[in-house]
């Protein structure tokens, strides 16, 4: 496949989009998506030469009480990258993002590629990796539960369910690759396939013990309900 040309951001010359500097002007190059059409532009353009969105940049929020990096303990940055915003650890590389900003993010392409063109920017950082560890919530201080995202990212974050979810350098950007190549709807359809079996298996459970019902008879009122395992199963989801 052949590199498009691009713009350059600092001269405006025509750069093949696999160049890492300007050939005319000698800057420095790196290229994002288009929050709006997907398409490459490269880092510091102000609009996309493909569809003309006007390029999102990220600004910084005055955020009152920010709240730790639960890795480093120093003060998080609140950023907003097109409408979502997020905190930033600037000494790990690590993120925080409140429960409704993540799942807005889980939901929008276009902030998806705005999230990834930030984070780019910042790849160049030297970014050492915590050992694994729970680790407290920046907002309500209680340790965090880890978990594998969507069951089968093979991605594991730590979440507070009542505030939000931290993640590691590379983990935000592993979780939007696994969206945007499909993977919420292959989980959500092996979660389907899941649930589908389960109740499956519950139906035949009660069929088999409406079958022993009718063949030994009603059981003594002064029959415990720990004698009967299947039926205590089976009650279990029903509660």
């Amino acid at each position: 496949m052949q590199p498009e040309a691009l713009n350059c951001p600092n001269c405006g010359g025509a750069v093949a989009s696999d160049k890492t500097r300007c050939e005319f002007c000698r800057s420095r190059l790196k290229t994002v998506g288009c929050v709006s059409c997907l398409g490459l532009m490269f880092l510091g353009s102000k609009f996309c030469g493909r569809c003309g969105a006007k390029a999102v940049a990220a600004e910084a929020v005055d955020r009152h009480n920010p709240g730790e990096c639960p890795r480093c303990r120093l003060e998080l940055h609140a950023v907003q990258i097109d409408s979502i915003e997020i905190r930033e650890c600037t000494s790990c590389g690590g993120f925080w993002s409140g429960i409704d900003a993540f799942e807005n993010l889980c939901a929008s392409k276009e902030q998806q590629a705005a999230v990834l063109g930030f984070i780019s920017d910042r790849t160049d950082r030297s970014i050492s990796v915590a050992p694994v560890s729970y680790v407290p919530c920046p907002d309500c201080k209680e340790l965090m539960n880890r978990s594998n995202f969507a069951r089968s990212s093979g991605v594991v974050i730590d979440l507070c369910k009542k505030d939000g979810v931290c993640f590691d350098p590379d983990e935000l950007p592993k979780i939007i690759e696994f969206i945007t190549g499909g993977g919420m709807q292959r989980a959500r359809e092996k979660e389907r396939v899941s649930l589908d079996e389960e109740r499956q298996t519950l139906r035949d459970q009660r069929r088999w013990q409406s079958a022993q019902d009718q063949r030994y008879g009603a059981r003594s009122s002064r029959e415990s309900e720990t004698e009967s395992p299947v039926r205590k199963f089976v009650n279990m989801f029903f509660d």
